[in-house]
């Protein structure tokens, strides 16, 4: 992680769940079935515990006995202290944008917080560099890329996401301040992939770089 990106996301990180209009297709009929009484009229919010934080270059423990998934997503860092601000001042409140993996064992539940699945070790990395809102047009209109050894495997655009990140500020911000620091995962889209130890893992977002982490047996990943 650069030290601007280490200086100005060291604060809290908010997951946004079924944020891409494919992915939440893809769920809409489970939605009409128990314990589900109909599809989410609000963001379904997740928390990445500060022990999931990782970085560019870092590498990531595949759970031994488990499928381990990469989710590629855009990551907003909040640079001014948001508390009910509206959709149209929402952008105002950002410092930048960066690339988070949000790896995740798979899920097949949105009822529950699912904690095991996405609170491990190493969990959510971060990188490479911030960079400033001031140089990102329209978050809207960025290409996401995860590839694995070098092969395109997901590729998908910010202009499919269900809230958009100025929605997304300005809903969150409506029942609970976000503060400087502050980190925003915006979603995965559909089309998760399962990973082995060994492999390599990027995401490209146009216009903020690439990141990189390497997937690793359980022993290779400890001191």
């Amino acid at each position: 992680m650069s030290r601007a990106l280490n200086d100005h996301a060291g604060g809290t990180l908010f997951g946004v769940a079924l944020n891409y209009q494919g992915l939440l297709h893809e769920h809409l009929e489970r939605f009409s079935q128990p314990p589900y009484q109909k599809p989410p009229v609000k963001p379904v919010l997740f928390i990445k515990t500060p022990n999931t934080r990782n970085q560019h270059d870092g590498a990531v423990e595949h759970p031994a006995g488990e499928r381990l998934q990469p989710g590629p997503a855009l990551a907003v860092v909040i640079g001014k202290r948001a508390s009910r601000v509206s959709e149209a001042q929402a952008l105002e409140h950002v410092a930048g944008y960066t690339i988070a993996n949000e790896f995740s064992l798979p899920e097949d539940s949105y009822y529950r917080p699912a904690v095991k699945a996405k609170c491990r070790d190493g969990f959510c990395a971060l990188g490479p560099v911030l960079v400033p809102v001031a140089e990102v047009a329209d978050p809207q209109a960025l290409t996401i890329k995860l590839l694995v050894n070098g092969q395109v495997v997901q590729e998908n655009t910010t202009a499919n996401q269900v809230r958009s990140v100025a929605r997304l500020i300005a809903e969150l911000s409506e029942f609970m301040t976000l503060d400087v620091g502050d980190v925003l995962l915006t979603g995965t889209p559909e089309g998760r992939v399962d990973v082995q130890p060994g492999d390599r893992v990027d995401i490209e977002i146009s216009g903020l770089g690439r990141l990189t982490n390497h997937i690793v047996a359980p022993q290779e990943a400890r001191p």
